[in-house]
């Protein structure tokens, strides 16, 4: 019998370096917790071309590390006749680059903020589903930001888990 293929999943933030590879990493360490690692096949990327073959940010591998999560993707650029034909789910870090991946082509049916996904969340309004981009501010900021990514990708797994997959 053969495998089922793996659902794509598309993190999305400006750079690639913060906010993305976070969502990355944690998830993939979610999905690998429950045994479902291989149901996946998750990336991330970015709008922006600034870091693109750089590792995260180091803050961000540091606050990953103290979770016990070691980041080792590498930058890229959303490459939309890649990233948006093979199905799965775009899941983008705040509006900003929500609305630069519909301009990209981003099916809109696939395209979600990632945050929506946090069942703690269920009433909020679209401003307070965004994850803030902490690379310009304190390190303590990564904490915080880790922490949203962390409660938004459960969310997400047990939302992938629900649905029927093909």
């Amino acid at each position: 019998m053969d495998s089922p293929v793996p659902t794509p999943i598309l993190f999305v933030c400006l750079g690639n370096i913060c906010r993305s590879p976070l969502a990355e990493g944690i998830f993939k360490h979610l999905a690998a917790q429950r045994t479902l690692a291989e149901s996946f096949l998750v990336e991330s990327a970015g709008t922006g071309d600034w870091h693109v073959g750089s590792l995260p940010d180091p803050r961000a591998r540091e606050t990953a590390l103290r979770r016990g999560l070691t980041l080792t993707s590498r930058a890229q650029l959303v490459h939309p006749a890649r990233h948006f034909s093979r199905g799965g789910l775009i899941l983008a870090m705040d509006r900003s680059n929500l609305s630069r991946l519909a301009t990209l082509g981003a099916p809109s049916d696939r395209l979600h903020l990632l945050r929506s996904f946090d069942p703690a969340l269920a009433n909020a309004a679209p401003h307070e589903l965004e994850v803030p981009d902490p690379y310009f501010g304190p390190a303590e900021g990564f904490d915080t930001v880790f922490d949203m990514i962390h409660a938004a990708c459960e969310g997400l797994l047990d939302h992938l888990l629900k649905e029927p997959r093909a």
